[in-house]
């Protein structure tokens, strides 16, 4: 994919945050994300919210670590839902302006997010989004391997490591490469995907985050 316009990916924010609050019932918020162990549904709009304001402000570690993580959350720590929520709205429009400028909204937070969320509640959906295209087009052009590999979704496919060897196809979809590039599936299932060869030599370098301890199945 040619790089998106900042717009563009502000459209696809808008639609995705729309999507989630539109998830947010009254019984959804306590409920634990199997995808983020220690953390429910709350906490994770919590996350996006702050995300959303640090972006805003240029204060955001990219990934941001445990400790600024934990501080996010704990800046709605007493403010009911409606609060969370108005929050997420303010930031969400400076997000646009920001878009007006050039600069793009923090997209593959809330797509990764969303399915965190959707898995809790047993609510699957939005897995051929346009978000998700965009989000995992960025996952796989960042990709880093010590040997060669080409990773084949729906409509096209990444190389990625160096130029000789042999290389060691992987077929997939863009959905489990936001899901396993994530973190959000096990060594065991990173090792039982549709590979060409034995993936050994691959499955330390796939994830920016995890893996999970268990399986997980959505």
């Amino acid at each position: 994919m040619a790089t998106a316009d900042p717009l563009y990916v502000w459209t696809l924010y808008r639609d995705t945050r729309q999507r989630i609050v539109d998830l947010l019932t009254d019984d959804a918020w306590e409920v634990a994300l199997p995808a983020c162990p220690l953390w429910s549904v709350r906490d994770v709009v919590a996350h996006m919210t702050a995300v959303a304001e640090d972006w805003v402000a240029g204060t955001l570690t990219v990934p941001p670590s445990d400790i600024e993580t934990a501080s996010q959350i704990a800046r709605f720590d007493g403010k009911d839902t409606t609060a969370v929520l108005t929050a997420w709205d303010a930031a969400a429009a400076e997000l646009h302006r920001l878009a007006e400028q050039g600069t793009a909204a923090p997209l593959g937070d809330i797509v990764v997010h969303e399915h965190d969320i959707r898995g809790a509640l047993d609510a699957p959906g939005a897995r051929t989004d346009p978000a998700v295209a965009q989000a995992s087009d960025q996952l796989l052009n960042i990709l880093d391997t010590p040997v060669p590999l080409r990773v084949t979704v729906e409509d096209g496919d990444y190389r990625s490591g160096p130029h000789d060897g042999t290389e060691i196809g992987l077929r997939t979809t863009r959905f489990e490469v936001l899901r396993w590039r994530t973190g959000r599936r096990s060594r065991a299932q990173l090792a039982a995907m549709d590979w060409s060869a034995d993936p050994a030599p691959l499955l330390e370098h796939l994830y920016l985050f995890g893996p999970t301890d268990t399986d997980l199945t959505e």
